[in-house]
């Protein structure tokens, strides 16, 4: 049984292009202040982890635990969207943003900023989802192209413009707890704007969330995330230990096949994987996570601990890759609206990424500003050409119905990837450090604690930044292959020309189709 509120009833309202300009608006400063809630934090890191007198470990859990329930969450919140008020829900993310946030801001210690990332990945999983499910819903794909642009370079500029914003608050007097604070005021701004901007219909029907599907993908990945973060420090890789938690997370990952198999409402739908197009997209996707965040995320401490500079500077170092994202997500989209063509653009940026990935492969703790740069505006690039335009390849060839699905899909996946480069290159860093540190192990009181270098000796500050700027190397160079395999996948994605419909306009037909048939 379906039931419609009054607001969508009869027929689908098709938006005028200032109505659609408004509701984008809302999205658009949602999503930006929501990915710039966690981001902000990355320059800060350094300084925060050394405060709070943490491990390198646990730097890599104050970025991976967000990405963990963000990922966990993005199909259960693609499922929710079929089941309740998107507008509401988008509105609950940002909610999770605000407490997340606050909780933050005034963490006395590492675990209870660790809990903190949790309700902000519980948002940024809800944001990831909704934003583009609601695009999809009110922007046909061929106009969707110049819309997506957009939200790339929004996306874009919130991720790496938000290290930034974190150097400038780490060096004022505000210091790093106003990198979480300064968020909640334009969370609250965003969550004003959209109950005035963004009107939707209320589409209700009988289903069943598939929670022991979210709670078997949950406790897989996180089993295989905390064997990587504590293998070769608290047990051998080849372990008694390894075995079980291997063997644990694989039991659970094949219990959630099954579930997903039998269940009438899966979190994945596995007939999704029967459309090439959406097979290849999320193939790509989880490769591109991999490449771009288990390599990128580690630039901010290696601008800080390798070459020396404060937060703010380290931040200032970044402006090149937001350019790049920005200015490729953004001239595509709208080349893309214009000619109807796409994957010359996906191929394109798909060969991008391992260049870039791979010259940031020959960096060391003396490379060149400029050449820094140079890399930057590379891999920049390509990412603003390749992260956005895989998820409007799949939402251009699903039927309506399984917009939500596709979507969630693609960017559950990319999110999976991300987490699992993040957690398995910042194990292996760590351990590359600690071995640059302490050759064969042989130092008393050896420690991974995450130094400040500016408060060290010269000659050990010139020890720490090389083994920094050599370990972050090879997490690039580590990176390279996974991008060349999402190159390849996206060579084998067919092109099809975008359709002039909107998702709720294919729905409406699709189901006066059903009812035809029926």
């Amino acid at each position: 049984m379906t039931t419609t509120s009054a607001e969508g009833a009869g027929s689908v309202a098709t938006l005028t292009p200032r109505q659609t300009v408004q509701a984008m608006s809302g999205l658009m400063m949602g999503l930006f202040v929501a990915i710039l809630a966690g981001t902000v934090v990355s320059t800060a890191l350094p300084r925060i982890i050394s405060d709070l007198e943490a491990s390198q470990s646990s730097y890599t859990w104050v970025v991976t635990v967000e990405l963990l329930a963000m990922t966990a969450t993005v199909p259960l919140w693609g499922k929710l969207a079929d089941l309740y008020n998107n507008k509401l829900l988008v509105q609950l993310s940002l909610g999770f943003f605000v407490v997340g946030s606050l909780v933050a801001g005034f963490a006395p210690n590492i675990e209870v900023l660790l809990g903190s990332r949790v309700l902000q990945g519980l948002g940024g999983g809800g944001l990831t989802a909704l934003v583009q499910i609601v695009m999809a819903a009110i922007i046909p794909p061929r106009e969707l192209g110049r819309y997506s642009g957009v939200f790339g370079a929004v996306f874009a500029s919130a991720t790496v413009g938000g290290p930034l914003l974190g150097g400038f608050l780490v060096d004022s007097p505000l210091g790093w707890r106003a990198c979480f604070l300064i968020g909640v005021p334009f969370v609250i701004a965003a969550i004003i704007l959209l109950q005035r901007t963004l009107n939707l219909p209320t589409v209700r029907r009988e289903a069943k969330i598939d929670w022991w599907g979210a709670f078997f993908i949950t406790a897989g990945v996180s089993t295989l995330l905390i064997w990587v973060t504590f293998a070769d420090k608290k047990f051998d890789w080849v372990s008694g230990w390894s075995f079980l938690m291997v063997g644990a997370a694989l039991v659970a990952l094949v219990a959630a096949v099954l579930v997903e198999r039998r269940h009438p409402e899966p979190i994945i739908p596995l007939d999704l994987f029967r459309n090439r197009t959406v097979t290849l997209s999320i193939v790509a996707s989880a490769l591109v996570g991999v490449a771009m965040f288990g390599g990128s995320v580690f630039l901010a401490q290696y601008f800080q601990t390798a070459q020396g500079y404060s937060p703010t500077k380290a931040g200032l170092m970044s402006l090149p890759m937001i350019i790049g994202m920005m200015g490729a997500s953004t001239v595509a989209g709208g080349l893309i609206t214009k000619t109807g063509k796409w994957k010359v653009y996906l191929v394109l940026g798909s060969v991008l990424l391992p260049i870039g990935l791979a010259l940031f492969g020959t960096i060391d703790a003396h490379t060149s500003k400029y050449l820094l740069w140079a890399f930057m505006l590379v891999l920049g690039i390509g990412i603003g050409l390749v992260m956005q335009n895989l998820v409007l390849a799949a939402q251009n060839d699903v039927p309506a119905s399984q917009l939500g699905a596709a979507t969630s899909a693609v960017s559950f996946f990319r999110s999976m990837g991300g987490t699992i480069g993040v957690s398995v290159l910042g194990a292996i860093l760590a351990n590359q450090i600690l071995d640059r540190l302490n050759p064969g192990g042989t130092a008393s009181g050896a420690s991974d604690v995450v130094p400040n270098v500016a408060e060290l000796p010269p000659a050990v500050r010139t020890v720490v930044e090389n083994a920094y700027g050599d370990a972050t190397a090879d997490l690039f160079m580590m990176s390279v292959p996974f991008a060349v395999l999402a190159l390849i996948a996206v060579i084998f994605i067919k092109e099809k020309p975008l359709l002039t419909t909107t998702g709720a306009e294919r729905r409406a037909e699709e189901e006066a189709t059903g009812k035809q048939d029926a």
